[in-house]
């Protein structure tokens, strides 16, 4: 079976908006920036920024929501979240965001225990507890 599972190191990228809910929930939502390196087919090197969009409920896995600012290096583990939504024009559009399931501080990462069903392969990281 498929799983949907997402894990990504990277960068806040602003201040994230938390939100206390009437329900007594607390929501939180963030951006973080990866940052890859590729050679493109003339051979140069090219580095390529991209933007995550964050989605976190507190409880379980979650840091005190008030630690985290902008530049916190972090892991998020969680889910890929289709979104669609309407443009003021009228255009539907979709994005997809992150549901964490989990957020470490970047130094606390290799604590992060990868669930049960994901598959493990040669290019998986696996966690130590060093």
């Amino acid at each position: 079976m498929k799983k949907n599972y997402v894990r990504l190191e990277g960068n806040v990228g602003f201040t994230p908006r938390v939100t206390p809910l009437e329900s007594g929930a607390t929501v939180m939502r963030l951006s973080i920036a990866t940052n890859d390196r590729f050679k493109n087919r003339a051979g140069e090197l090219v580095d390529e920024t991209v933007w995550h969009n964050i989605i976190a409920w507190e409880g379980n896995g979650m840091p005190d929501f008030h630690q985290i600012h902008t530049g916190t290096p972090l892991t998020v583990i969680g889910k890929l979240k289709p979104v669609q939504y309407t443009t003021k024009a009228g255009i539907e559009k979709m994005t997809y965001e992150i549901v964490a399931s989990q957020i470490l501080f970047t130094a606390e990462h290799k604590e992060a225990v990868l669930p049960e069903e994901v598959a493990v392969t040669e290019e998986t990281p696996i966690p130590s507890n060093k």
